[in-house]
């Protein structure tokens, strides 16, 4: 087997993939990225390559960025955060990266030769979003998850964006709407409804922001007190760490920070844990 990374389409989605290069029976960790640095997937892939699990980690380009990226800039990301920071930004990129992540997965599998069974789902940010969205909304099976400094609550995101702009919010009844779907705290009886449950590793530095650390926190409480096992939910708060695990642009493989490593090693260990056995 090639040790080699492979980068392509999937489905129309853009992908890079590490084969395994640990022992084991070879499962899949599938991320999606920050919009923030690291924002392509090959970035991503630098950032927190995970080389330890023993399974390929397949990192998936977000709407808008990396090899889809208008005009080879992120200005229009950011135009749309502009235009609608809920219906116009947070709530169509999840939905979009969540609606076309099962063609994606069905041609993965059968690129890389590897049957039907429970994957790792790992999310940055707004890629976070997306990961518990899958958690709590689809039907494919899920051995453990992680997330990093994720999106957990849309309202908590619009408060950043507005403290950003300078300009207020004006929520309307679809945002809101938009909004409670994308509260995972408040969602939280989703996550835990899945069978079996699946392990969540919820990474948040200690310097990211006030409000994104606090949904980190509450995220989970609730899931803790709603798992059979609740060892199987767990916080790591990382020193040192803000929102971003890379420099500025984040648009190309760059040399992994020191706290991306910390976060690569702790979501290693977890995967390595939990993904043990996976018949994938």
């Amino acid at each position: 087997m090639t040790h080699e990374p492979i980068s392509g389409l999937a489905a129309g989605v853009p992908f890079t993939a590490l084969p395994p290069t640990a022992p084991g029976p070879a499962s899949m960790v599938v991320t999606w990225h920050m919009i923030g640095a690291p924002r392509t997937d090959a970035a991503f892939a630098a950032a927190l390559p995970m080389a330890g699990v023993p399974a390929w980690r397949v990192h998936l380009g977000m709407p808008l960025c990396g090899a889809r990226m208008r005009d080879g800039s992120m200005d229009a990301v950011v135009e749309l955060t502009r235009e609608d920071a809920v219906l116009a930004y947070e709530d169509p990129f999840v939905r979009q990266a969540a609606e076309e992540f099962p063609a994606a997965l069905g041609e993965l599998r059968e690129r890389l030769s590897l049957p039907d069974g429970p994957i790792g789902v790992v999310g940055g940010s707004l890629g976070g979003a997306v990961a518990l969205h899958i958690l709590a909304s689809a039907q494919t099976p899920i051995a453990a998850a992680a997330v990093v400094n994720a999106a957990i609550r849309a309202r908590s995101v619009v408060s950043l964006i507005e403290q950003g702009s300078g300009q207020p919010y004006t929520w309307t009844p679809e945002s809101r709407a938009a909004a409670d779907r994308l509260d995972f705290v408040a969602n939280a009886d989703a996550i835990a409804a899945r069978t079996p449950q699946p392990p969540l590793l919820v990474v948040s530095g200690d310097l990211d922001s006030e409000s994104l650390r606090a949904d980190a926190v509450e995220l989970v409480d609730a899931l803790k007190r709603r798992y059979a096992k609740p060892d199987h939910v767990e916080l790591l708060t990382v020193p040192g760490l803000a929102h971003a695990l890379a420099e500025l642009p984040g648009l190309e493989p760059a040399p992994q920070t020191p706290t991306a490593k910390v976060v690569d090693e702790a979501i290693t260990r977890w995967f390595v844990r939990h993904l043990a056995g996976t018949p994938v």
